[in-house]
């Protein structure tokens, strides 16, 4: 009797037709979608560092804008107090009232946030880096006092961020305050002699973490010349003395009487 030849099982599946081949029922993988660019380029160290950048900029842009206003004070309450509503009044008509202060301050929080987490990340990633510290003291030559206080001049001048809001725009801190009289506000602050010593500290180490800042900043988007290194350390120079200065005029103009 003859044998009848038996072909091999055809392997059935999901989405596979006889023969092994790949039918139009197959079933496609779900690829992998990519994160956006600037999430991407912010995960790398590179990024971090031109965020620090950008944001920092931002933030250079403000002090020094803030110690310019500030300087009314000298012209007396009327001109401070005229400048302080014209920041509530500024894009009238076409904006309603407020609205620029209010971006300007938004700009201003996401700056500062971008700021402190590119600088924490980028030091988890040094330590990750060199999980063994040094085993002999450091040579301090290249870093500068500055540069190596970057830390703790940044938490110094964050705290009295928030407590300078709490003092002279809300009004919580300052047992005198009056909304909208924005002269007599800062008086009334700087004469207390803790505020004024706290205000002078913190900006000084604000003059200290600008001069680093501004130096550095150059360096973390590439525009690092040897040729303008020296001019780099002038801008950081001057900047950081310029405004930590007259930051640092301001309370102590109060207490000794010329502000009054």
């Amino acid at each position: 009797m003859a044998q009848v030849k038996q072909e091999p099982h055809a392997v059935h599946g999901p989405g596979v037709e006889h023969g092994g081949g790949p039918g139009p029922r197959a079933i496609a993988r779900p690829r992998n979608r990519r994160a956006p660019f600037f999430v991407r380029f912010y995960a790398s160290a590179i990024g971090k560092k031109w965020a620090m950048a950008v944001s920092g900029i931002v933030l250079l842009l403000f002090v020094l804008g803030h110690m310019i206003g500030n300087l009314k004070v000298y012209l007396g309450p009327e001109h401070m107090d005229t400048y302080a509503e014209w920041l509530r009044d500024f894009g009238e008509p076409a904006f309603p009232r407020t609205v620029i202060l209010w971006t300007v301050r938004a700009v201003l929080i996401a700056a500062f946030a971008i700021h402190i987490h590119a600088a924490y990340s980028l030091t988890r990633l040094n330590r990750e880096a060199r999980p063994v510290g040094y085993q002999s003291p450091r040579d301090y030559v290249a870093a500068n006092w500055a540069s190596r206080t970057m830390r703790w001049t940044g938490v110094i001048v964050g705290l009295f961020v928030v407590f300078h809001l709490f003092d002279l725009t809300w009004g919580q801190a300052n047992p005198d305050f009056v909304r909208g009289d924005a002269y007599e506000n800062l008086v009334a602050s700087f004469e207390r002699w803790p505020v004024a010593i706290a205000y002078i500290v913190a900006n000084v180490a604000l003059g200290f973490h600008i001069y680093h800042g501004a130096w550095s900043l150059f360096q973390s988007v590439g525009w690092n010349n040897p040729r303008f290194n020296k001019w780099r350390r002038y801008f950081a120079g001057a900047f950081a003395s310029v405004v930590a200065g007259a930051n640092v005029l301001f309370p102590i103009m109060v207490l000794v009487g010329v502000v009054e």
